[in-house]
């Protein structure tokens, strides 16, 4: 099987609650980029914002029980199942626990516990 795997256009940066505002604030007003709040439905983050960053986008996520931040990056495949199967024979099991997802999308982790988000590439 030939898996293709491409890095995605989504970043999140998970931040402690306590960090949340000032770091938002970095984003707006220091750096001056195009920074916008988004509704969010989840059980751990308990707001979003979206940076413009380039051809990305960083989310800025408030998570209320973490004491330090975590980047998390997108990695896009032509297709989820076959991805999953590669990697599972490869080692790599995948996370959905630690965070809701949308169905046909898994979290990974690299050894050193970088959290990816594994999900389908759009057809362009």
């Amino acid at each position: 099987m030939d898996t293709k795997f491409e890095a995605g256009i989504n970043i999140a940066i998970k931040i402690p609650k306590s960090k949340y505002d000032k770091t938002v604030a970095f984003y707006k007003e220091i750096l001056k980029l195009e920074v916008e709040e988004k509704p969010i439905d989840n059980p751990t983050i308990s707001r979003t914002h979206e940076v413009k960053f380039g051809n990305n986008i960083i989310w800025l996520d408030c998570v209320d029980n973490y004491t330090h931040s975590e980047t998390w990056l997108q990695l896009t495949v032509p297709d989820v199942e076959a991805a999953t199967n590669y990697l599972e024979s490869n080692g790599v099991e995948t996370c959905d626990e630690i965070e809701k997802l949308p169905q046909n999308m898994h979290w990974i982790q690299d050894p050193a516990g970088s959290v990816f988000n594994l999900q389908e590439r759009e057809i362009k």
